[in-house]
């Protein structure tokens, strides 16, 4: 087997592949290489700008009020 060949087959190796999943109507991919299959939630940034549930702008009662034509 030559080098190509070799690299060929780890490469189909690290790929993702089709499994065909039994009753289901989508097949599905298998996990990228590298990749967590069960990801948990991404963690909250400290740096990320904070809304507060109440905080409004100066036009969001315009923007509420206002009904598209096609309505």
């Amino acid at each position: 087997m030559s080098s190509t060949e070799a690299d060929a087959g780890d490469a189909a190796d690290r790929r993702q592949r089709v499994v065909r999943v039994r009753g289901a109507r989508r097949a599905q991919l298998t996990p990228a290489p590298g990749s967590d299959p069960d990801p948990e939630l991404p963690a909250r940034r400290d740096d990320a700008p904070t809304t507060r549930a109440g905080a409004s702008g100066p036009n969001d009662g315009q923007l509420r009020r206002d009904v598209p034509p096609h309505y």
